[in-house]
């Protein structure tokens, strides 16, 4: 997620009591729980509203994924109790991830005739079932917290956050973060190539010298409220100290990879996916121990210098700072100077730059010094030069799913190479 976009958005242990207070038990009491971040009225959110323009709903058919919330629907009006309800919710979202890497997999029907690799259904059949879950009106009582706690597990289990597992212990395990399409407003017709890498790799295995590697992906939302309220914590704490490599993506700048160097602890401010807007320092678990500034262990050089595909992949060092002493932002090509307060990182302001903070920060603090990790951003995917009108274009057109698959297919190897070169 770049800023490229407006000029106001840059892209862009020990034990278990602190595993608890990383994963957001002791974060700021305005985010302090996931019930903060669920909207409890039947009123739909503003990415639930989209869903009614045309190119959404074209997706939807176009795919099959239209048939996901119209079942969903019928089988909260069977749910007697809560217990069921919560079962009915976790069984729905999780058929609709796992449908959703079948499908970007080849595995099972197609269901329609959108491409395999799209990663838009899975967004918007997860709204659809979203508005569907604040519209339902249950035969029983349900207070707005545990409204809120469906819609969580809603969340939770259909953007593969519960779905992380590494059988055996012969490979080595990676995980790998995706986010959803964002600038809805602008183009709704968008994708994210973050999002479709993590169907695309989510469970399979790549070789390398010293043998395979299993890839576990997920997928975070674009809304810094969901940031704030540790859902990156909650979903990545127990795992990092089990893993051999991680790397957050995000759709980065046109025509190139990024390997993020430095990542900053500013938010900037541009407007998310529910049109809210956050700008100031990076809400975490104890702030007085907040570093302005975390590093990636990803080995940027081999990255930058191997070759893994069409796009070139650049080692970035650039950030903003207000440099010790000084008032006013200043743009830095080789990385911070001691003692700055960060302005954006070489991922910008965004939430791509943020949670490339906020697991760095977390493996820092999980005291995780050798394990590689960090950022990657992706080129921006785009449609062909005939279709770049959101009015009157399509939804897809052949250069759309040609890049789509060109950064995928690089990703991938990029992932591959990672691993190989830490060994």
């Amino acid at each position: 997620m770049t800023h490229q976009l407006p000029a106001t958005a840059r892209i862009g242990l020990g034990g278990m009591a602190l595993l608890l207070v990383l994963a957001g038990s002791a974060l700021p009491a305005a985010a302090s729980s996931p019930a903060d971040t669920s909207r409890t009225s039947a009123e739909a959110t503003v990415e639930e509203q989209r869903l009614d323009r045309a190119a959404p709903q074209e997706i939807l058919r176009r795919s099959g994924f239209d048939a996901f919330a119209p079942r969903f629907e019928r089988a909260l009006q069977h749910a007697k109790s809560y217990a069921q309800a919560e079962r009915t919710v976790t069984r729905h979202a999780s058929a609709l991830w796992q449908r959703a890497v079948d499908r970007a997999q080849g595995r099972g029907p197609a269901t329609g005739d959108l491409s395999r690799g799209d990663d838009r259904p899975l967004y918007w059949a997860r709204l659809a079932l979203s508005r569907e879950l604040r519209a339902w009106t249950p035969r029983f009582d349900v207070d707005d917290r545990r409204r809120a706690a469906l819609h969580s597990a809603l969340e939770t289990a259909s953007r593969g956050q519960s779905d992380i597992h590494y059988p055996g212990h012969r490979a080595k395990r990676v995980l790998v973060t995706g986010f959803d399409p964002f600038t809805l407003d602008r183009d709704v017709r968008i994708g994210n190539p973050s999002g479709a890498s993590a169907l695309a790799l989510d469970g399979t295995l790549v070789q390398t010298p010293d043998g395979p590697a299993r890839i576990e992906t997920v997928v975070f939302p674009v809304r810094w409220a969901d940031f704030a309220g540790g859902v990156v914590e909650r979903a990545l704490a127990r795992h990092l100290p089990h893993l051999d490599l991680f790397t957050t993506v995000s759709q980065g700048r046109q025509g190139r990879f990024d390997v993020e160097r430095t990542n900053g602890a500013w938010r900037g401010g541009f407007a998310d996916n529910e049109n809210a807007s956050s700008t100031g320092l990076v809400p975490v678990a104890d702030p007085a121990t907040q570093p302005q500034w975390t590093s990636t262990t990803l080995p940027y050089r081999q990255l930058a210098e191997a070759d893994t595909g069409r796009f070139p992949v650049y080692d970035n060092t650039e950030v903003t700072e207000i440099p010790a002493g000084g008032t006013q932002p200043v743009t830095r090509p080789d990385g911070p100077t001691p003692g700055s307060a960060a302005r954006a990182g070489g991922g910008g302001d965004y939430l791509s730059n943020e949670i490339a903070y906020r697991v760095t920060l977390l493996r820092d603090r999980l005291r995780l010094p050798d394990l590689p990790g960090g950022h990657l951003h992706t080129p921006v995917l785009q449609f062909g030069a005939e279709n770049t009108n959101p009015q009157t274009g399509t939804v897809t057109d052949p250069d759309f799913e040609r890049n789509r698959a060109d950064i995928v297919g690089q990703v991938r190897e990029l992932v591959r190479t990672a691993v190989t070169a830490t060994g």
